[in-house]
């Protein structure tokens, strides 16, 4: 094997090598699998696969026209399984209308499997190889339809793999032991794999995934027409000794499509200070601009046109069994077309350097919490009112029973990741009801659970008085009523913020977005990439 191609092999299993004698960093302006400067790596090509993904499913559905081509196109669509890990993750609890949050993962794969791929995505010596998630974004749609979130994962992120089962073929690939790069989950069986690590990271319950490949990218990109995008000046991406994406624009706004789309999705050299999260930057605002113009743009009423991105988007889409149809993505797309681009927010995932990788932060941690509980990244939630405060708790119209009549079961939920669990607090809670006129009160000790705020459990509408009766008693917000199918009757599951004593303080948190996950408002259509006054011609 000649020095690059184990360089690119020792890449590809998340071995750091700088640039061999006589090697060059590729045609993004990385050394192979490398970061920007001397060691970050590039998170290469994320948004353009997201908005094709959208792309696909905003309008997808209305391109059909007769039950032979919706067929076609169905044959169109590859599938595969959706989680192969074996832990699951509880779907979210309802809200009070009955509707549940969506999480889809969009993942970017870089397989070089064809000579497209390979002329988009360089490095011919890893024609074949099993391919690696290179992009991978979660897109989480409000219960309530209003808001949408995006998170991107660095492709370096070091993490645990867990044990993933090929349903094709059964083999099995065996959890890491260490941490390694999130991107290589996608060759342990293919994206469910990459679900599955998803889900053990964050707690995330994800309900679809939707994969695509550099050919299939462009192709939808032409398909649509052009995008604005904006540079404050000129702009030529490309180095003397010829690195760089080779981007030249015209300081202002620009309609890209195409390869030339590739080419600001890629472009690290000549964007602020070179870094990918400059790349990052320009990545969302392209997103966010390719959104506003699907929402807008009368050029796709055209039949043509949308016949022609019908096919493009359905031979570029791998997804999971719930989304193999036109019909079930046309489903999918009237969800997502209900969010306005003002309640569009995109984020990255807040990482601090390990070495040449990196890892999810506090702020992480805190930005998925936020997505599990469905509070919007962007401040807006329906329950505040225009100065910002928490509304007031609506109390339910079905009417508690007698305090003595009313069935509760205690558990303790306190264990922790870094505690252990604080015993007897089930008796002791249970016995606080007691107290206060709860006869039927009990302490449930069949199991173990672990839950971060004391929450009462309901499964039906006709239950919901009681619990909140049993929330109101012991000083319980109604925002921590929830309802479950989970659970058979009325359930107080007191969590690690109730460790000790007898008088319940809920705890005051902290449910804004961290300034470091770099938040962007996809009606901002304001914003213009600095260019650096090296690369202005």
């Amino acid at each position: 094997m000649t020095q690059s191609g184990v360089r690119e092999n020792e890449t590809r299993q998340g071995v750091r090598q700088e640039p061999g004698p006589g090697e060059t960093k590729s045609a993004t302006g990385d050394t192979p699998g490398g970061r920007s400067g001397e060691g970050r790596p590039r998170r290469t090509r994320r948004l353009l696969r997201w908005s094709a993904a959208v792309l696909a499913l905003l309008i997808l559905g209305t391109a059909g026209a007769g039950y032979l081509y919706y067929r076609h196109l169905n044959g169109n669509i590859k599938k595969d399984a959706l989680n192969l890990g074996d832990n699951k993750v509880a779907a979210p609890t309802p809200n009070a209308a009955g509707q549940t949050p969506l999480n889809i993962l969009l993942i970017g794969s870089d397989a070089r499997d064809s000579k497209e791929n390979q002329r988009l995505g360089g490095a011919r010596e890893t024609f074949g190889a099993a391919p690696l998630a290179d992009v991978q974004m979660l897109l989480h749609l409000s219960a309530d339809r209003t808001n949408m979130s995006v998170i991107s994962m660095p492709r370096d992120t070091l993490v645990k793999i867990p044990k993933c089962t090929d349903p094709d073929d059964g083999k099995v690939y065996p959890g890491t032991q260490g941490r390694t790069m999130t991107n290589q989950s996608l060759g342990n069986g293919g994206p469910g794999c990459t679900v599955a690590t998803w889900q053990e990271l964050t707690g995330i319950h994800i309900d679809h995934f939707i994969m695509v490949d550099f050919a299939g990218v462009v192709s939808m990109a032409d398909a649509v027409g052009g995008v604005p995008v904006c540079v404050d000046a000129n702009i030529h991406s490309r180095t003397s000794d010829g690195k760089g994406s080779g981007l030249k624009l015209e300081k202002g706004t620009s309609y890209i499509q195409g390869e030339q789309a590739l080419q600001w999705l890629r472009t690290r050299y000549g964007f602020e200070d070179g870094s990918d999260l400059a790349r990052a930057k320009a990545q969302h605002m392209y997103m966010n601009a390719m959104v506003r113009q699907l929402r807008e743009n009368a050029t796709l009423s055209s039949p043509n046109k949308l016949r022609r991105l019908a096919e493009e988007a359905t031979r570029a889409l791998t997804v999971d069994p719930g989304l193999d149809t036109v019909r079930k993505l046309y489903d999918l797309s009237d969800e997502l077309r209900k969010v306005e681009p003002e309640r569009i927010t995109m984020t990255t995932m807040p990482n601090r350097y390990v070495g040449a990788r990196v890892e999810p932060t506090e702020d992480a941690e805190q930005l998925f919490r936020l997505v599990r509980e469905d509070i919007a990244l962007d401040g807006k939630d329906e329950d505040k009112d225009e100065d910002g405060k928490k509304a007031a708790e609506k109390a339910s119209s079905d009417p508690a029973a007698a305090d003595d009549e009313i069935p509760v079961q205690v558990r303790n939920g306190t264990r922790t990741d870094t505690q252990a669990v604080a015993r007897g607090r089930a008796s002791t809670v249970a016995g606080l009801l007691t107290e206060q006129g709860f006869a039927q009160a009990v302490a449930d000790t069949n199991g173990s659970w672990s839950e971060e705020r004391t929450v009462v459990r309901y499964p039906s509408a006709d239950l919901e008085g009681d619990a909140q009766r049993v929330a109101k008693a012991l000083g319980i917000p109604l925002s921590s009523v929830k309802r479950s199918t989970d659970v058979s009757g009325v359930t107080l599951v007191v969590g690690a913020d109730w460790r000790e004593g007898t008088a319940y303080k809920a705890p005051k948190r902290n449910d804004k977005t961290p300034e470091s996950a770099q938040a962007l408002n996809g009606a901002d259509d304001k914003a213009c990439m600095h260019v650096n006054p090296n690369f202005t011609w």
